[in-house]
């Protein structure tokens, strides 16, 4: 299958977006295999502009607004009558080539629009609801692009995005008070003694709170180990990119632990040799524990959207998606200023 130009330049657009916008996915994506990296890119893409479509707007209707924009941007991607930005069509024409679950990518909007009616969570199993729609969903749309379809799989696949979903939270505990919201289970915190209201209205770090953070990022951590056993059940050349993902997003949590679980005073960052290190620990075999575990309840729907099988049975390793991997072939060839030789990048 030949690409027209539009078509390359689309899907270079969204690499060059994540680059600047998505550090950590951008880091793990670049040892993932050719096929995968472009079509997740477009994903990645789409779920970036998303979410920074609901956080830059400011007042309740431009955010309903943004969210009626979001939906129609969905559908009339399913209808393949993508929007005329690069985007949209890259998007389309990936969850078409991999035949996408509608519901995954809706799930996701789901959860932005949770975001833009301000919803707090009374319990953790409240916070594992908003995690499966902001990042289950995409733990689980990975999956897919993988040609995972094993209910088991994609389950794993889903808990590491829950887990990722709880070290964000864990880190942007003060920067989300200082914007009103907060993802904190409020029954832990009540029994902390910290009333939500006025944590809100004077965001700071106790130790009672410390105790908070600490015990999101302990079910954080048994997520990333129920996710890790599934990276066995990946294409072998997709499991060191997944378990890169999985530490560097794990060490948020480390780094808030080590504080003390304070996330109010600043924000926690992983150091470029820390990075470094983690690279070398993902080669690393994944555990065996958790591979059979069951799906967390708030992610079963996820898993059963994706399980169903697709109606072409394509097999992802196969010539449907060539095009992807010649694509970014050629791409990474110009990136890098290898001579193209006879290659018609034209074509």
């Amino acid at each position: 299958m030949f690409l027209s130009s539009p078509e390359r330049h689309d899907l270079a657009a969204c690499r060059e977006l994540l680059r600047n916008g998505s550090r950590t996915f951008h880091m793990a994506s670049m040892v993932l295999p050719w096929r995968i990296r472009a079509p997740a890119s477009a994903i990645y893409a789409f779920c970036r502009v998303a979410d920074d479509a609901i956080d830059l707007c400011e007042g309740g209707r431009r955010r309903v607004e943004a969210l009626e924009r979001l939906e129609m941007r969905l559908d009339r991607i399913y209808a393949g009558k993508p929007l005329n930005t690069p985007i949209d069509r890259a998007v389309a024409r990936t969850v078409q080539v991999f035949e996408m679950p509608r519901a995954l990518p809706a799930a996701l909007i789901e959860g932005l629009r949770w975001d833009a009616e301000e919803r707090r969570y009374d319990d953790l199993s409240g916070v594992h609801d908003y995690a499966a729609r902001v990042a289950g969903s995409v733990g689980a749309m990975m999956a897919v692009l993988m040609g995972v379809r094993d209910p088991s799989a994609l389950a794993r696949a889903a808990d590491l995005g829950v887990g990722m979903q709880l070290s964000n939270i864990a880190r942007d505990v003060g920067e989300d008070a200082r914007a009103g919201r907060i993802y904190l289970p409020l029954s832990w915190l009540r029994e902390a003694g910290i009333d939500p209201e006025a944590f809100l209205a004077n965001p700071r770090f106790t130790p009672e709170l410390g105790e908070v953070v600490q015990r999101l990022l302990e079910v954080a951590e048994g997520h990333y180990a129920r996710g890790a056993a599934g990276i066995r059940r990946l294409p072998a050349d997709c499991r060191y990119a997944i378990r890169l993902a999985g530490l560097l997003y794990a060490e948020i949590g480390h780094v808030v632990a080590q504080r003390g679980g304070d996330s109010v005073a600043s924000r926690a960052v992983v150091p470029g040799r820390r990075k470094l290190a983690l690279a070398m620990k993902a080669l690393g075999r994944a555990p065996a524990t958790f591979a059979k575990a069951p799906a967390l309840p708030e992610t079963r729907y996820l898993v059963e959207a994706a399980a169903i099988e697709p109606e072409s049975g394509f097999d992802p390793a196969e010539g449907r998606i060539a095009w992807v991997v010649d694509l970014f072939t050629r791409l990474e060839l110009r990136e890098t200023g290898q001579n193209l030789g006879r290659i018609d990048l034209a074509r």
